[in-house]
């Protein structure tokens, strides 16, 4: 199992990182939360990591906090719940306010989720009470936001992650060029585009 990796962050193309440690280049899926937080390409990264082994792959999954991939975690245990979708839900949302809506069973918030329905949006309700009422426990890294320079592709990158979130080809073009792209990097314009369907 391999819970953490630290090394040169080589690439950022949401949803997945490379990160090489030692001459090892480990391909990595985040969330959003996540790649927000990490600096610059060419710096060092520590993620904590989560890897599931499935027939046809090896999917490793990082997150700047313990408390994120705790999150992680306890997401997959729900019923229909895969990895795919509990970084979606990461990707909107912190972890400490979806801990808020849990304990206020707060279903609008969950629903305006991408990818979240009435039925997943209650059963999550249900299923995630108990295991996060020891939440305040968690301990989180913080990591400070660097400042980042715009990439030329910064919109077809913006689009491809909502894709890999989950969104439709369609509706993740539209979303990004809803938002004013000027001077923005990918990872803001789809912070800017959760946030807005969030309101």
């Amino acid at each position: 199992m391999i819970g953490r990796l630290r090394g040169t962050l080589l690439e950022k193309h949401p949803p997945r990182l490379l990160v090489d440690c030692q001459g090892v280049g480990y391909e990595v899926e985040a969330s959003m939360t996540t790649i927000w937080a990490l600096p610059d390409p060419g710096q060092e990264v520590t993620l904590h990591t989560t890897l599931i082994v499935r027939e046809d792959a090896h999917l490793l999954f990082g997150f700047a906090t313990l408390a994120e991939r705790r999150l992680f975690q306890s997401l997959l245990k729900v019923n229909g719940v895969g990895a795919r979708m509990a970084l979606t839900i990461l990707s909107g949302i912190q972890p400490e306010d979806f801990v808020v809506c849990i304990q206020r069973g707060d279903t609008a918030r969950l629903t305006s989720l991408p990818g979240i329905g009435k039925k997943t949006a209650e059963r999550l309700l249900v299923e995630m009470r108990d295991r996060v009422a020891d939440w305040a426990s968690v301990e989180g890294v913080s990591i400070s936001l660097p400042s980042e320079a715009p990439p030329t592709d910064a919109v077809a990158d913006a689009v491809s992650g909502l894709i890999a979130l989950g969104y439709k080809p369609q509706e993740a073009s539209r979303l990004v060029h809803a938002v004013d792209a000027t001077g923005k990097t990918s990872e803001a314009l789809i912070r800017e585009v959760l946030r807005s369907l969030a309101r």
